[in-house]
């Protein structure tokens, strides 16, 4: 079993920065690669970025290239995802999950992600 539990959303202006945080403990999260998710109402949960725990291979969604950053601290058990340069399009509530390594050629699709966090809001507006 892997606890995972997010923090570091908030209310921002556009053009603003956030730092999410991922917590992993449990079960050994060096055998998962990480991804952020979010989801906005009315709409279908989306994968954002992703991170390997074993090479730090990041993978992003085209919408955040360039204003996203994922990391991940292995002493910590922590990954990360900085963005910048928020977007109000940005708004939603922001998950983050673990799949198996094995798996993270797949790790844009939700469906094969075993542990899903509780969310973090972001809110980006005026």
């Amino acid at each position: 079993q892997l606890q995972l539990a997010e923090s570091g959303g908030g209310l921002v202006e556009p053009g603003g920065s956030l730092r999410l945080s991922c917590a992993a403990s449990g079960d050994n999260w060096d055998y998962f690669a990480i991804g952020w998710f979010r989801q906005a109402p009315g709409k279908e949960r989306e994968a954002v970025a992703a991170i390997s725990s074993s090479d730090y291979e990041t993978k992003y969604t085209d919408s955040v290239k360039g204003r996203c950053s994922i990391s991940g601290d292995i002493a910590k058990s922590t990954v990360y995802l900085q963005m910048n340069s928020l977007k109000p399009e940005d708004t939603a509530v922001y998950y983050c999950a673990a799949v198996p390594k094995r798996r993270f050629s797949d790790w844009q699709f939700s469906s094969v992600y075993n542990y899903w966090g509780q969310g973090t809001q972001v809110t980006v507006s005026s």
